[in-house]
């Protein structure tokens, strides 16, 4: 029966996730920390926006330098496979044939397959079963730095929107309620998505979540009393 693998979807997929949860996460304990301090409407609103524009830009460089080192790796990682095989390539042939070998081929059946793959494209053969870089998985720093971004951007207008909806006596509730609810739902499809526990995907973020929350509204508040 055909069936779908998700692991081609974990290079995205991580890059949304943690995006959206990171701008739900980020801006709704921005904003908490600021109503605790009874600030006012329009400090929390700018406060909001302005970390919500340096939320996603932080995101966006942060993920396009970490997967751009990745891909630098493998970009070496590759330069040294195609010196060894252009100066030593029976030698690679034999190291191909004796990772086929301890994958349970017997030595003559690894031998050929080795050969085979080696003729058909020996670089990519060795970069997926000696190395393990794959098409699939392979680092895409403007494609992870993009969707940081924007899934940042998503994630932050949620709290946002409860600021701008919510009555000014209900705005720290508000912000809490449907923030935390964001985060519930988030890891609970991104557990899906990736095949694992929806429920316990769903706790960890929503009790983590909620950490986060009350220990910066707790420090908004901190400071109010101190003013």
């Amino acid at each position: 029966m055909p069936h779908t693998h998700r692991s081609g979807r974990s290079g995205w997929l991580r890059a949304g996730v943690l995006g959206a949860n990171d701008g739900v996460l980020s801006i709704s304990s921005l904003l908490l920390g600021v109503a605790a301090a009874h600030l006012g409407g329009n400090v929390i609103l700018v406060t909001g926006f302005a970390g919500l524009i340096a939320g996603a830009l932080s995101m966006g460089a942060g993920e396009y330098v970490s997967v751009s080192s990745q891909a630098d790796t493998e970009r070496a990682d590759l330069d040294i496979e195609r010196h060894a095989l252009q100066y030593d390539y029976d030698a690679e042939r034999a190291e191909l044939r004796e990772i086929y070998v301890r994958r349970g081929l017997d030595r003559k059946l690894a031998a050929e397959v080795a050969r085979q793959l080696m003729n058909h494209d020996a670089l990519g053969a060795h970069a997926r079963d000696e190395i393990g870089i794959t098409e699939t998985l392979s680092a895409r720093p403007l494609q992870a730095a993009l969707t940081s971004s924007a899934s940042f951007i998503v994630g932050g207008i949620v709290p946002l929107a409860a600021v701008l909806l919510a009555p000014a006596s209900m705005v720290i509730p508000v912000i809490a309620c449907i923030s935390l609810f964001v985060l519930a739902v988030l890891g609970a499809a991104a557990a899906r998505a990736g095949g694992a526990s929806i429920a316990r995907g769903a706790l960890r973020v929503f009790i983590w979540g909620g950490l986060a929350m009350a220990v910066t509204g707790a420090i908004g508040a901190l400071f109010n009393s101190g003013s």
